[in-house]
C-alpha cells in the first residue's frame, strides 16, 4: 500500500511539472496570470508529502533495500572448538 502511494505521488509530480510547463508556455509572462506559480506550489507540496511518506516507510521498516547482491549484515560464525578450561 505504501509503495503504491509513492508511485501515485511520483506520477502526480510529473503531471504537476507538465502542467507548469503548459501554463508557462500559454501565459508567456503575463503578470496577471499566476498559474505557473500555483503549479510550483502544488509541486512543492506533493514533494514534501512524498519525502515524509518515504521517511515514514524507512523508519517503520516497510521500505528497505532488497538488493540480491547484498546479503545483509554478516555475523561471525561460531567455531567448533570448545572454550578453554580454567583451573
Amino acid at each position: 500500500m505504501l509503495k503504491a502511494a509513492i508511485v501515485i505521488l511520483m506520477l502526480a509530480l510529473i503531471a504537476s511539472l507538465g502542467s507548469g510547463f503548459y501554463f508557462l508556455m500559454l501565459d508567456q509572462g503575463d503578470g496577471n496570470k499566476r498559474r505557473t506559480f500555483h503549479s510550483l506550489g502544488v509541486r512543492l507540496a506533493i514533494a514534501f508529502v512524498l519525502m515524509a511518506l518515504i521517511a515514514y516507510g524507512v523508519s517503520t521498516g516497510q521500505l528497505g533495500h532488497g538488493n540480491p547482491w547484498d546479503g545483509g549484515p554478516t555475523t561471525p560464525q561460531a567455531t567448533q572448538e570448545s572454550p578453554p578450561e580454567t583451573p
